[in-house]
């Protein structure tokens, strides 16, 4: 039988024991400290590639490798995705699943298998050993996998007004100095406000906003016999075309919107001085894809016509063509679609009939492409039709414009 230590010889022998544990203390404190290990891609033909899974879209996942840079690869060519020791984060929408609050999205870390996407939840709060069955999706089924973090931040954020407008802005300038003095200028603004910013939410709300001016004035002098302190007296033509417009747009789903328009013309080419709409309706989107949208509407409005007063051949009588109040409707279609080398088409078509004096409808057409030069600078070709059935007296009814000049992309 042993006997008991001396209290001296017992504190002695549980210091140096303790000593004997510290190198082990200090291997488990540098664990963190460590470099993760990455995710390990498997390919169908055996081959690995190792790095950081970043997300997935439209069949094909986004893999990030130190060695060969990101890469897009389909579903159909990964064998197996292991996570690594610091894996990730990820939400994951189904096709034809619309995204809800009441109904996430599964959430945690993702792995790929046996041609399955699947989403590994978080153990519980104090439940590190729980062993939970992760969600597997099949991957055709799979529309987005997104980073949770992103993901949770569009569905619970409020975005103010003045945030997440894009758009252009479009100027051109034509001049001429010579017998005959000339000087044209356009300048446009397109604002857009689509909500949310992210193509895997359905939309919420979209706002437009257009502004286009054109202003012309051109100097002719006549020429007639010197007579002693009588000036030649200049021929002025002016021109000045003014559009605004804005829409807000509701989404009842994701293709069809209920909507509120206003629009504000002035067109001196056709004696209209002030024209004002304001009217509601509906609009369907035909085609959305990553290259092309085509939208159709159509509103039931308010619409003012005041017009300017002129004069026969520059002399009297003086003419006034009196102020029209109509109802009517404005019937759009408008398409855009991205081409090769990133140059982008745009074309739109407004037809207004009016109900309550039909001879009294418009319409105007409107198509335009940009093509990139520098980074987000573009040169931009336009060409607009805008057409009046019932003008002021002595003006005609069309007003046609082709402009060119440089468009910058906000974003």
């Amino acid at each position: 039988m042993l006997k008991s230590l001396p209290l001296s010889a017992a504190l002695a022998v549980l210091f140096v024991s303790a000593l004997a544990y510290l190198p082990s203390i200090s291997a488990q404190s540098a664990k963190p400290g460590e470099k993760p290990t990455p995710d390990v891609l498997v390919f169908t033909n055996g081959d690995q590639l190792t790095g950081q899974l970043k997300s997935a879209a439209g069949g094909n996942v986004v893999f990030a490798s130190d060695m060969a840079g990101t890469l897009t690869i389909s579903f159909d060519k990964i064998k197996e995705l292991r996570s690594g020791s610091n894996p990730a984060q990820f939400a994951l929408l189904k096709k034809g699943v619309p995204v809800l609050k009441s109904s996430p999205a599964p959430e945690g870390t993702a792995t790929i298998a046996e041609g399955d996407v699947l989403i590994h939840a978080d153990a519980p709060a104090g439940n590190s050993s729980s062993s939970s069955e992760p969600a597997k999706v099949p991957t055709k089924d799979v529309d987005y996998l997104v980073a949770k973090a992103e993901f949770d931040k569009q569905i619970a954020h409020k975005v103010g007004f003045f945030h997440a407008w894009t758009g252009s802005a479009t100027a051109g300038a034509t001049l001429v100095r010579s017998t005959t003095t000339a000087n044209t200028f356009t300048a446009a603004l397109n604002l857009i406000r689509a909500l949310p910013t992210v193509p895997w939410l359905a939309p919420r709300n979209r706002t437009t906003l257009n502004v286009v001016e054109t202003y012309g004035k051109n100097t002719t002098p006549t020429y007639i016999p010197a007579q002693p302190g009588v000036a030649n007296p200049n021929i002025v033509t002016l021109s000045s075309i003014f559009h605004t417009d804005a829409e807000r747009d509701e989404y009842i789903s994701p293709r069809f919107y209920a909507l509120g328009d206003l629009s504000f013309d002035h067109n001196y080419a056709q004696g209209l001085g002030f024209q004002q709409v304001y009217g509601g309706g509906f609009g369907w989107t035909a085609i959305k894809d990553a290259k092309q949208e085509l939208d159709l509407k159509a509103d039931l409005h308010y619409e003012k016509q005041s017009y300017i007063t002129s004069s026969i051949n520059g002399t009297v009588p003086t003419v006034v063509t009196p102020t029209t109040n109509l109802i009517g409707s404005t019937i759009f279609q408008g398409y855009h679609r991205t081409l090769p080398k990133k140059m982008v088409f745009t074309e739109s078509l407004n037809v207004l009939p009016a109900f309550n004096v039909a001879k009294d409808y418009s319409a105007n057409a409107s198509a335009s492409l940009a093509i990139p030069v520098f980074k987000r600078l573009s040169a931009s070709v336009t060409t607009t039709d805008n057409f009046l059935n019932d003008p002021a007296v002595g003006y005609k009814k069309n007003s046609y414009q082709f402009v060119t000049g440089v468009t910058y992309a906000f974003q």
